[in-house]
C-alpha cells in the first residue's frame, strides 16, 4: 500500500486550498509544513509538497531540499503556486533550476498551478514587490507586454483568484499511479 502525505505552506490561503482538495480527493494525510519534519516524512512512500512562489523561491521548500538525502528512494511531488500563467515553461525552468540540484530535479515531479492574489491581505514586502513589479511593466511598450504582464496591470490593486480544482487533474492521476 502506498501511504501518502500532503504537506504545504501558504501563506495567504492558495497552497492551502489546492493541498486540502488534493488530500480531500486522494483520501490521504494532510499537513501543514510547521507539523512535519524528517521522521514524520520518512513514514510515507510518497510525498507530495506544495508552496507558493515568492520571487523565485518556493515557501518552505527546505524540508524537502535539506533532506533529500534520506528522502530520495520515495515518490516526490512538487506543486507550486503563483500568478503566472502555468504554460509558460520558460517561467518554471529557472524557478526549479535556482531551487533544486540536477539529481532533485531529475527525482521529483513537477507541477504549477496558479493561485490569486489579494492586495490588501498582502504583507508590506511583498505588496512592495508587487509595486515594483508594476512598474516595470508599466515602462514596457505595449508590444512587449506578455499575457501576464498585461493582466498583472489590469487586476493590480483588485482581489484575484485563479485556483481551479480542475487544474490539479493531470497531478491527481500522476498520484494514482
Amino acid at each position: 500500500m502506498n501511504k501518502i502525505a500532503v504537506v504545504y505552506k501558504s501563506k495567504y490561503g492558495s497552497t492551502k486550498k489546492y493541498a486540502q482538495w488534493i488530500a480531500e480527493e486522494s483520501k490521504v494525510d494532510l499537513f501543514e509544513h510547521s507539523q512535519v519534519d524528517i521522521k514524520k516524512l520518512m513514514e510515507y512512500d510518497t510525498i507530495v509538497y506544495g508552496g507558493g512562489l515568492y520571487a523565485s523561491g518556493i515557501a518552505g521548500i527546505s524540508v524537502i531540499t535539506k533532506n533529500y538525502k534520506a528522502l530520495k528512494d520515495k515518490r516526490i511531488i512538487v506543486f507550486t503556486v503563483g500568478l503566472a500563467s502555468t504554460d509558460r515553461k520558460e517561467v518554471f525552468s529557472p524557478i526549479i533550476e535556482k531551487n533544486f540540484s540536477k539529481e532533485m530535479s531529475d527525482g521529483i515531479k513537477f507541477f504549477h498551478l496558479r493561485g490569486g492574489i489579494d492586495y490588501k491581505k498582502l504583507g508590506f514586502i511583498h505588496k512592495s514587490m508587487m509595486a515594483m513589479l508594476k512598474t516595470v511593466i508599466s515602462k514596457k511598450d505595449s508590444q512587449e507586454l506578455s499575457d501576464d504582464d498585461r493582466e498583472l496591470l489590469a487586476t493590480y490593486g483588485k482581489k484575484v483568484d485563479f485556483t481551479d480544482k480542475s487544474t490539479l487533474k493531470p497531478l491527481l492521476l500522476f498520484l494514482e499511479k
